[in-house]
Order: C-alpha cells, then structure tokens, then sequence
C-alpha cells in the first residue's frame, strides 16, 4: 500500500498523545503514527526509541507524576487522539502496581488530559483478552469504577486483597467497565469516542518475561487459529489505529477483541482453553 494511501485515516498532521510509547504495542503504534504524518507526544517511563514531537517521563503508579506529566503534555493540544496504552504484567512489581498502572493511573492520566481533548477526538486504550469475563463481576467493577480518585482505588484494593486477583484480569476489566461507562457522557458532550482492544498473546518483552511464569505447557497448547503464532505489535496496534479513526464514526464504548477468536471460541465451546484450563481457574 502506497503510505499516501493512508491518510484516509485521518491521522496526517494530528496530535497524538500515547503513554508505553517505548516499547512494545505502544512503541509500535507510536511508529506507525509517525509514518502515517502524525505529531506524536510520548509519555513513559523509559525513553522512546521512536522518533516523536516530545517525550515525558511518567510513572503511572504515582499520582504526582501522572499529575505532573499531565500538566506538562497541557501545552501540546488540543490533543486529537489519547492512546493511554502502557500497562504492566503482575509479576513485575507485584499485584497492586499492576492494578495501579494499568487501571487507576491510566485512567487518572486520561481523564487529566480530557480537558485539553479537541471536540470530536478519539481515545483508544489497551484491554486484554483477560477482561472477557468483566459481565461475571460486574457488580464488584461498577462499585470500584465508582471510586473516583487514585487514592481512593489504591485504600481499597489495600483493605481488600482478595478481591485483587492477580492485578492483571481485573485491572482490564475494570478498563472496559469504565470505558462504557464514560462513553455516552463524552459522546453527547463532545462528540469524544473511546474504545479499546483485547489482544491475544502478543510477541513482546511483556509476553517474554510473563511466559516463564505460566503454567507448565501453557503457552504451547495455547490457541492461535488464525496466524498459528502469536501476533506482532505492529498487527495489534494496527487494530488499534483503525479503531480509533474517524472513519469509525459510529464505534464507541466497545472493545475490540484482537484475540484471533479466542474468547469467542471458549463461550462456544469451538476452542478448548490453553493449558487444560489453568488460566480459567485463575481467573
């Protein structure tokens, strides 16, 4: 495809701000925009190695930097799409961080940069296959979604371990939860959408340094009909671009399954879950 071909998309001269720009689907999604004429602002932790208007450190597990970087990236809108992306596993700092990344300081960080969204913007977060069950606990999602601050989320997963998980399932599915529930206020507001996908397995340093960690023959029984693999970076955050164009003018408060019919093929019964079910009684 002719790159010109691309500008259909609607990305060519925009603002792009993307938290996890420096590594895996994020970094990948950052060089695409980049490619595709996008003036693309990345925030994270580490540095980018892709090419961008700016850089921001932040650390989403701390309010005050998620504060701070937000404050800095005020001045780069208005800001035409907000792809919050970074996220952790829960083996790398434990459970709590997880759910504090991937859920609280993710939404703390988009909702700070709302206000300096233009009219008619997208945003386009990063679920998981693991949220596919967020229906099953719908009662407990609504009452955490509820909680409206950072603090707030931090005190009650602290009181409530249990309810915790593994940091990861339901740090997605409260993702998810909250994206359908915002998604009328800023339509009829803002004309905003927001949207988010639910990758498969996905070829990443995330991917590599979590396997170890799974159950014995898990990933090797793992279900991947369509590619036979698991899918690139660049194949998931291409998902994520063309959900979040405008040529999806109708699509908000929905996620994306990206999972190459794994979660519809378990409600079937068409597929049999990877590891003789390990990952179903964890979750």
């Amino acid at each position: 495809m002719n790159r010109n071909d691309l500008d259909g998309l609607g990305y060519r001269g925009k603002t792009v701000v993307i938290t996890g720009g420096a590594s895996g689907m994020g970094e990948a999604a950052a060089r695409l925009l980049g490619d595709m004429g996008a003036v693309v602002h990345i925030a994270d932790l580490a540095e980018p190695n892709v090419a961008c208007a700016s850089y921001a450190s932040v650390d989403l597990s701390d309010p005050a930097s998620v504060k701070a970087t937000a404050n800095q990236l005020a001045g780069v809108g208005p800001i035409d799409f907000l792809l919050p992306v970074a996220g952790i596993p829960p083996h790398t700092l434990g459970a709590l961080a997880c759910m504090l990344v991937n859920y609280a300081g993710t939404r703390m960080f988009t909702e700070a940069l709302l206000p300096q969204m233009r009219d008619g913007g997208s945003i386009g977060l990063i679920a998981s296959v693991a949220a596919r069950y967020w229906q099953q606990h719908l009662e407990e999602n609504l009452k955490i979604v509820a909680i409206p601050d950072f603090e707030g989320i931090r005190a009650f997963y602290e009181a409530n371990p249990a309810v915790l998980r593994d940091g990861y399932s339901p740090s997605k599915e409260l993702l998810f939860v909250w994206i359908q529930q915002i998604a009328p206020r800023l339509a009829q507001e803002r004309g905003i959408r927001i949207n988010c996908t639910a990758p498969c397995p996905v070829d990443t340093a995330f991917m590599a340094s979590a396997i170890p960690r799974m159950p014995e023959g898990f990933m090797a029984s793992y279900p991947l009909p369509l590619l036979g693999r698991m899918a690139s970076a660049e194949e998931q955050a291409w998902s994520l671009l063309l959900l979040c164009s405008p040529l999806n003018a109708s699509v908000t408060g929905t996620m994306l399954y990206t999972d190459q019919g794994y979660a519809g093929g378990l409600v079937t019964g068409a597929l049999q879950p990877a590891g003789s079910g390990a990952l179903e009684r964890q979750n």
